[in-house]
Parts: C-alpha cells; sequence; structure tokens
C-alpha cells in the first residue's frame, strides 16, 4: 500500500518569503534541485512536475512584485541552471524616519493586536528602532491610540478579496432584525469606528452600498467568482454608510509650543493666548466624542476654549481618569 503524501503545511506567503531570503543570502546561485530540497515549501510539491509548475508561478508572482529574480547559465544543462536575487537592485536605501512618520507606523501597529498580527507588528517596529530612530516623542502620536477591538481571523480573506477585487460571501447576523442569512458583497474597505472593525462594500442582493461588522460574520468569508469583477468608487464615506458623522463643529483650543502635533496638522493658527504661554488653533471635527478623546490623550498640552459643550465633555472623562487612577492606587 502506497503511502500518501501530506498536504501542504506552508502557505504561499510564507513559501515566497521563504525563497526570498534563501536568494537574497545565497553566496551562489541556486539550482532549482536546491531550492526544492533547502527552501521550505516546495517539499510539499508531491512530484517533480508540481515542483515545477509551483517554482514557476512563484518567480513569475515575485517578479510582478519587482523583487529582481536573475537566472544564470551554468553552461547550457538545465539542471546547472541556477537563480538569485540581485541585491544591490533589491536593497532598500538607509532608513531615515522623521518623528511624525515614525509616530504614524507606532499608531498603525496598535491596531493588529490580534494574535495572528501582534508578533509581525512588534518584530517590525522593534527593526526599526534598531536602525537608530532615538528620542521619537510619544506625542507625536498621544491622543490617538486606538481602541479597537481584535480584527478576527476573516482579515485575511477579507484583504485578499479586496486587492483582487473579488466578490465574497458570508453569513451575516443583522443587528437591526436579527435576521440570519447568506450576504454576497464586493468588498471596499475594512474600517475601525467606535471601538469595532466594519466591511464596506456593495451588497449585489440590495443593489446598494452596506457596512457589516465583523463580529456578526459567522463562519469564514470565502471568495466567489472571478478576480477584477468591480471597480472600487474613489470616494468612500465610511463615516456616512456608518451613521457615525455626528454633529460637526470647530474647537478652539490652546495648546502648549512643540505639543500636539496632529492637532496642529489639522488644524488653523490663530496667534496665542493671552499669556503668551501657548498656541491657539482651531481644528473642524464631525463628531464630538472622536475628538474627545483624542484631546484627552494630550492631558494638559490641550486646553479646550470651546465650544463648552466639548470642554465639558473633556473635563469630564479627564475627572474620570483621575478617580479610576485613585481608585487603582487603593
Amino acid at each position: 500500500m502506497s503511502e500518501t503524501k501530506p498536504p501542504s503545511s506552508t502557505s504561499p506567503a510564507s513559501r515566497l518569503l521563504n525563497v526570498v531570503i534563501a536568494l537574497v543570502n545565497t553566496t551562489a546561485p541556486m539550482t532549482k534541485q536546491q531550492i526544492r530540497r533547502n527552501v521550505v515549501g516546495y517539499a510539499d510539491a508531491p512530484s517533480v512536475e508540481a515542483f515545477e509548475r509551483m517554482f514557476e508561478r512563484d518567480k513569475d508572482t515575485l517578479r510582478e512584485l519587482s523583487i529582481p529574480i536573475v537566472t544564470v547559465d551554468g553552461g547550457g544543462h538545465s539542471d546547472d541552471i541556477g537563480y538569485r536575487i540581485d541585491g544591490d537592485a533589491y536593497a532598500l536605501p538607509p532608513i531615515d524616519l522623521t518623528s511624525a512618520e515614525f509616530g504614524v507606523l507606532s499608531l498603525a501597529a496598535q491596531f493588529w493586536q490580534d494574535k495572528t498580527l501582534r508578533t509581525d507588528s512588534v518584530r517590525g517596529l522593534t527593526k526599526l528602532r534598531a536602525t537608530g530612530s532615538d528620542g521619537i516623542a510619544d506625542d507625536v502620536v498621544a491622543g490617538l491610540a486606538p481602541q479597537v477591538r481584535p480584527i478576527g481571523d476573516n482579515y485575511g480573506p477579507l484583504l485578499e478579496a479586496i486587492s483582487q477585487r473579488r466578490a465574497i460571501t458570508f453569513t451575516y447576523h443583522a443587528a437591526n432584525t436579527g435576521e440570519v442569512r447568506e450576504r454576497i458583497v464586493e468588498p471596499w474597505r475594512i474600517a475601525a469606528r467606535g471601538g469595532g472593525w466594519y466591511l464596506v462594500g456593495f451588497d449585489r442582493e440590495r443593489q446598494a452600498p452596506r457596512a457589516f461588522r465583523l463580529t456578526r460574520i459567522e463562519g469564514r468569508v470565502r471568495g466567489t467568482g472571478p478576480a477584477a469583477t468591480f471597480t472600487v468608487p474613489a470616494h468612500v464615506d465610511v463615516d456616512e454608510l456608518l451613521g457615525a458623522g455626528g454633529t460637526a463643529g470647530v474647537a478652539r483650543l490652546a495648546i502648549l509650543p512643540e505639543r500636539a502635533a496632529a492637532l496642529r496638522a489639522r488644524g488653523t493658527a490663530l496667534g496665542v493666548t493671552a499669556a503668551g504661554d501657548r498656541d491657539l488653533i482651531e481644528v473642524l471635527y464631525t463628531s464630538l466624542t472622536s475628538i474627545r478623546d483624542e484631546i484627552v490623550g494630550y492631558a494638559d498640552a490641550v486646553v479646550v476654549q470651546a465650544p463648552v459643550e466639548l470642554r465639558e465633555s473633556v473635563l469630564r472623562r479627564l475627572r474620570d481618569a483621575v478617580a479610576l487612577g485613585g481608585a487603582n492606587d487603593g
């Protein structure tokens, strides 16, 4: 009785990464036989022909990603043909991030808190810090720290479907009606709002844009039909689809010098306070709750002068934080 070879345990993405690492670090071009024998993922191929097809697809994919795979003729025999990656063409220039750029990366990394993404994001930031990005001001992204729940196992399939412009199907539990049914959606965006994750796309049955909370998707998201079957609109108003626009307004803020860079970037400078110790700016906002949470993150670096409802809301949140801290100390 012949032994059945187990199915591949290496994902295509991991296999691509493995072959890139191998071809970048090899001191001499690697032949196909060496690649199949030494690169994790290719040994999963059940036959030589299957390996050949797998490797050819991977080469095409890497070249589409602008990774320069070089073919080296070893003397005419097909078994002697080798492959390597041109290190000079593939190498990145020295990384020199500004405080603001590093802050944005740090902020983005805070979104990836589920187990599938947290390790990679932390490792990436650690490597960037090792390049000499010391002394990055935490204030660059203070007040913007996201407070969202884990995104779940469907993030990968959703991101792939959005990239491929491929429709998806999933079972959805509607909040307003309690109805559980299958949806067919053209996915446009994944967005975080109000502590949760949402898929925004075109519902084919309803023939209209809709938003779906990821925690209400039951089971796995599945791709359906061919890729490149729809076009994502140039502008997608996520807040409008979620009904999260809130009440628009203008906040008048007094900010300590060289603080709250994110607020300054969105605001209009008005001068300085009468005492000359703070800068005055005006910032447009669409949600009082959102801008309140952002301002609270800066603590005493930002003082709200107007409107009154925003100032009172910020003060209440700060008092609650102080009370909570006192309770924990006790």
